[in-house]
């Protein structure tokens, strides 16, 4: 049973979270391109961004469900790589949360009422979608190359 869960544990994890960082870090350069570009294609692809990130930050919640009751199977959850990991997990949660998705419903909604976007807005976006980045990097790392590992990696 472990072993499914730490299967399902990881295929969420790919299947979720990788869609979320690639789109929600094209979605700033696509943004800031959409006055250059044809106006309507331009204005689809960056809605077409925001809800991939939107749909796919909600299936996300499979994966720290499924890595609880991973963890669970596994024994570990007291570790401490495993609550570093947790905490790590809710940080981005959260920064995708409060500040990714509403920035980007900000951006559309001045791109759809065809208003100019400024580019400090955009430049704030991709900071907090960095952040977002690097703490989901973090915690695979911690997932790979957790301490005391029995692997042997």
């Amino acid at each position: 049973m472990t072993k499914i869960l730490l299967i399902l544990h990881v295929l969420a994890a790919i299947v979720a979270v990788g869609p979320v960082t690639v789109a929600a870090s094209m979605f700033p350069p696509a943004a800031r391109r959409v006055p250059e570009a044809d106006g309507a294609v331009a204005v689809g692809t960056v809605r077409l961004l925001h809800r991939i990130c939107r749909v796919y930050a909600g299936i996300g919640v499979s994966v720290p469900v499924l890595g609880l009751a991973t963890a669970l199977a596994m024994g570990v959850l007291g570790s401490g790589w495993l609550i570093t990991s947790i905490g790590l997990t809710a940080a981005a949660a959260g920064i995708l949360v409060a500040f990714v998705l509403p920035r980007q419903e900000e951006l559309l909604g001045q791109l759809d009422a065809e208003k100019p976007v400024e580019h400090a807005a955009t430049v704030q976006l991709a900071m907090f979608t960095g952040i977002f980045n690097l703490l989901w990097a973090t915690v695979t790392i911690l997932m790979i190359v957790r301490p005391g590992s029995t692997t042997g990696a």
